[in-house]
């Protein structure tokens, strides 16, 4: 696909959902010249139920920020782009942004995508902030490639050891897709459960593409765990778990936040009971700001958004830059690449986040990662309830 068909394609998403982030009005234009974000997300293709879910509550943010007088006489501009989660698109996007659009810093999500356009961030000096993606090689990426989204050396290893010392569990059985996505975390969540002294019985690789996983549960089931854990994406998840209900699997079943799908509950039905699901975010339990937030989707679009907890980043993700931006002017500094990657090495800490209460980035030894809290929601009839709380050692 051409950039210009790109462009066209973007803009026609982003005029079907509505976002008026994508084009400044004349009073707008009257301001102190526009900080531009750029955002590349899949807005086509097989991820785009995700992508364009997180670019409505980026948004949101944006819009909540300008409407209240923006940041230090500036009003923020989204610059979003299409990356269909390919990295050679997600590559061609990020040349433009620079190129063209002069955006200073980006958010983009999707592990392979966050590594493409990452040599562009570093070389080029733009700050790249990845939500969503979990690779634990994003934290070495770079000078200019940070995360805020805790990756899945904290997921994996948070959960795994959560559940042998507050669950009980034992043996672990652990299925993974053969994706970049799945291979390290569960390698990570095999080590940390086998640490904290457990045993995994059963470690089985899939093919994320298939849609029969009988022989993979039969080996699962022979081991006899009393935890199963899937380190799979929003396809195959459920099926795997439609398919060991139907084997007699009865043990409990965990899986990583993308679990945290009101369409794949609904899709799993009575299968669904049970189900243990990891959230990077905390929910309306902790923070009261949640439910407004998800009101306001039940009120503009009629639904709860797809990935509850990375829209909660997404969203926030903006909150950050505009301290970072604000940080950075109130310095006398430029807004440019460089000076907000000066500015997040300067001042780490981001409180009072609207969905998130705080962030705190780690950098040491050139890499950059986040620690928080791992939630877990359990499926009571099809609604997913806070469970417990457990926390990185």
């Amino acid at each position: 696909m051409d950039q210009a068909s790109l462009s066209r394609r973007v803009l026609l998403a982003g005029a079907a959902l509505g976002f008026s982030a994508f084009l400044l009005s004349p009073a707008v234009r009257a301001a102190g010249d526009p900080l531009k974000i750029g955002v590349l997300l899949p807005l086509t293709g097989p991820s785009a139920t995700f992508g364009t879910d997180y670019l409505q509550s980026i948004s949101w943010a944006v819009d909540d920020i300008n409407k209240a007088g923006g940041v230090e006489g500036h009003l923020l501009q989204v610059v979003p782009i299409d990356t269909r989660a390919d990295p050679q698109t997600g590559l061609s996007a990020v040349n433009r942004l620079v190129d063209v659009d002069k955006a200073p810093a980006y958010l983009v999500s999707w592990s392979p995508v966050v590594r493409s356009t990452g040599q562009v961030a570093n070389r080029e000096k733009v700050l790249e902030i990845s939500i969503g993606a979990t690779s634990p090689d994003i934290a070495k990426l770079g000078k200019y490639t940070y995360t805020i989204y805790p990756l899945a050396d904290v997921e994996a290893v948070v959960a795994a050891r959560w559940q042998v010392k507050k669950l009980g569990k034992k043996r672990a059985a652990v299925l993974y897709g053969n994706t970049e996505s799945g291979v390290a975390p569960a390698r990570l969540f095999k080590d940390s459960f086998t640490n904290a002294g457990g045993s995994v019985v059963a470690f089985e690789a899939y093919d994320p593409k298939a849609t029969d996983f009988t022989s993979t549960l039969l080996t699962v089931k022979g081991a006899d765990p009393d935890i199963i854990w899937i380190q799979g994406d929003a396809a195959d998840t459920p099926l795997i778990i439609a398919q060991a209900r139907q084997l007699g699997l009865t043990q409990t079943i965990a899986t990583v936040q993308v679990g945290n799908n009101p369409a794949m509950i609904e899709q799993l039905g009575s299968a669904a009971d049970g189900l243990l699901v990891t959230s990077l975010a905390p929910g309306a339990d902790v923070n009261p700001n949640v439910q407004k937030f998800v009101d306001r989707w039940q009120k503009e679009m009629k639904r709860v958004p797809n990935g509850l907890p990375t829209n909660q980043f997404m969203h926030d993700a903006v909150y950050v830059l505009r301290d970072l931006f604000a940080y950075t002017l109130k310095h006398g500094r430029q807004p440019t690449g460089e000076n907000l990657q000066l500015a997040m090495e300067e001042a780490p800490q981001f409180n009072n986040l609207p969905l998130l209460n705080s962030v705190k980035i780690l950098s040491a030894n050139g890499e950059h990662r986040v620690s928080n809290d791992l939630y877990i929601l359990q499926v009571k009839d099809k609604k997913f309830v806070p469970y417990d709380t457990a926390r990185p050692e």
